[in-house]
């Protein structure tokens, strides 16, 4: 081990992890896949979703905030965490309105493979949706909020840009995505190639036009479920 690496065990096996790294990012490294909705690479963490919610030392954690260090004794692949996991995937759908066959994002949506890997196949828990508006001034780009789940990327993408075009407003049931814009994304400078027009995991922000156009079968989590990308690299051990 070199002075900038620590060891740590993530469901009994031992890795290497960088000194600075969080659970999640030493985990992908390792390629162990610690399941995710809000985390997006190359943004800020906001330990908004708690999909990625493990146990360090017995007690629970946000593993995309969490940092490492020497020793971290972490479980993340139990029945306990899968539970905890599926029922937060569970409130999400229960929350919002996906209705994943007509979705355009349907395959192609974290939040849907998300529950397709945690084995989530019906919400069972009471809906407490409540219709939110959707937003199709921009040109390019539209917000449906009935599909927004509160992750936040597009805020963070957005300001790692240099802009401020997403926020939140509101509290508990009525906290919804807002813009930068008395009328709607249309008063922004967001644009179609921004990062933050694409960081959405779901079916809530959507670029116009491009809808559809990949076929059943070939969309993304078609053939191979969530987090495969990550479980393909080097085993650990």
């Amino acid at each position: 081990m070199s002075k900038n690496t620590v060891n740590i065990i993530i469901d009994g096996v031992e890795i290497e992890a960088q000194e600075g790294q969080t659970i999640l990012q030493a985990a992908d490294d390792a390629g162990v896949y610690i399941p995710r909705l809000c985390y997006l690479k190359g943004l800020i963490p906001g330990g908004h979703c708690r999909v990625c919610t493990v146990k360090v030392n017995g007690r629970p954690a946000s593993s995309c905030t969490f940092p490492v260090s020497e020793g971290l004794v972490i479980e993340n692949d139990t029945e306990e965490l899968t539970t905890l996991r599926r029922t937060v995937v569970e409130m999400l759908f229960a929350e919002g309105n996906h209705v994943c066959p007509a979705c355009e994002a349907s395959g192609n949506c974290e939040l849907q493979a998300m529950a397709y890997r945690l084995g989530m196949l019906a919400v069972t828990l009471p809906f407490l949706r409540k219709p939110r508006e959707l937003d199709a001034t921009h040109p390019d780009v539209f917000i449906d909020r009935d599909r927004c789940i509160l992750c936040g990327r597009c805020a963070r993408a957005s300001e790692a840009e240099g802009k401020r075009v997403f926020g939140f407003e509101g509290r508990g049931i009525n906290k919804r995505i807002a813009v930068d814009g008395e009328h709607g994304l249309k008063e922004t400078d967001l644009k179609a190639a921004d990062r933050a027009a694409r960081a959405c995991p779901t079916g809530c922000l959507r670029l116009k036009r491009i809808g559809w156009k990949v076929p059943v079968g070939q969309r993304q989590y078609d053939t191979t479920p969530i987090g495969s990308d990550i479980e393909q690299k080097q085993p650990v051990g």
